[in-house]
């Protein structure tokens, strides 16, 4: 392999990781504020959903095999009561969501 090549599939790497560790963290940004807005007074989300944990492994959540990004959100009869922050506009792979049996008010964002 010439070092060029080389040097082209490194960098190609190195951006290719960034825009996933971003995609991810904007993900975790945009369902960690859809957990503080809310009332979760069975603690479902309070257990499970913290900074650390990995967002795909979050009750509720579903991903994508192939990007690994939130793909489907189900939060039915969680007994949920508040407002949806429009960092979940940023959830730019959901395919799905499911807030029925609970208690949200105010707009989705787009």
């Amino acid at each position: 392999m010439k070092l060029k090549e080389r040097k082209s599939q490194l960098q190609c790497f190195t951006v290719c990781l960034a825009i996933s560790v971003r995609n991810l963290t904007t993900d975790q940004f945009a369902l960690l504020q859809f957990k503080h807005r809310i009332l979760d007074p069975q603690t479902v989300l309070a257990n499970n959903w913290n900074a650390s944990s990995s967002v795909c492994k979050r009750v509720g959540v579903s991903c994508g095999g192939i990007h690994e990004r939130d793909v489907a959100l189900n939060f039915t009869r969680m007994n949920l009561t508040g407002t949806i922050p429009p960092h979940l506009g940023n959830l730019s792979f959901l395919l799905s969501l499911d807030l029925s049996r609970n208690h949200f008010y105010g707009h989705l964002p787009k």
